[in-house]
């Protein structure tokens, strides 16, 4: 299983929202692509990035800080916020990014993630954020009737390179992830499946890793705050 650090945007910082609530945000650091470097230094194999505005703005806002990110990095990065349109997939893999997240456009435009996938094979994620069990959308702001398994097996002969699945009562709230509701979709569908939301701890790396069916875990908060040990981490998962 790999451990994804993550950098969520706003306004150019190193921030982590709770519950994904923008005037709840926590600055952990103005030099975004230093923080990337000393994640790759630590022996991370992938950096997951998140331009919180640009979720809420529908485009790209935090461009240049991600930019900065990938020429200071070997390692792949992915990214997730605002990309919406053809255009923007193809400006952001010319730049260098390994993965895009599509995460509003897989509810509001499904056929656009099939396209981004038949065009560029292993590079397209879709991010699927919900609240007990439906799906969010536009930075979390905008609840659906959509089920999270519903939309994921939507999915299953697109060709997309893994699902993102966010339990957003969990994310930055450091009380653990939903290793329940993510196993069951890992189980329900034939797409890797990576935990993002609450992961907070090793034992929470360990378990999701137990149970066999979790391809990877987004991490931000618990690291920052040095509850999640990075070094002890990577250990453990290799082991």
């Amino acid at each position: 299983m790999i451990l994804y650090p993550a950098i969520d945007l706003k306004d150019g910082q190193c921030v982590r929202l709770l519950h994904g609530e923008m005037d709840k945000a926590t600055v952990f650091g103005d030099d975004p692509a230093a923080q990337a470097a000393s994640f790759e230094a630590a022996g991370c194999e992938w950096v997951h990035l998140v331009d919180l505005n640009g979720a809420f703005a529908g485009e790209p806002v935090n461009a240049a800080a991600v930019e900065a990110i990938l020429s200071r990095i070997s390692v792949p990065a992915q990214l997730g916020g605002g990309i919406r349109d053809m255009a923007t997939i193809e400006r952001w893999l010319s730049k260098g990014l390994a993965r895009v997240i599509l995460g509003t456009v897989a509810v509001e435009n499904p056929a656009l993630v099939r396209a981004a996938a038949r065009a560029f094979p292993g590079q397209v994620a879709v991010g699927i954020d919900a609240r007990n069990g439906r799906v969010a959308t536009k930075g979390w702001a905008e609840e659906t009737d959509v089920m999270v398994t519903d939309l994921a097996r939507s999915f299953e002969d697109a060709g997309v390179a893994a699902i993102i699945y966010t339990d957003i009562l969990r994310d930055g709230a450091m009380g653990g992830p939903n290793i329940a509701a993510t196993e069951a979709l890992a189980r329900a569908v034939n797409i890797p499946v990576i935990a993002s939301g609450g992961v907070s701890s090793l034992p929470d790396l360990i378990t999701l890793r137990d149970t066999g069916v979790i391809a990877g875990a987004i991490s931000g908060r618990a690291i920052y705050d040095g509850a999640l040990d990075l070094q002890a981490a990577l250990s453990a998962l290799k082991a």
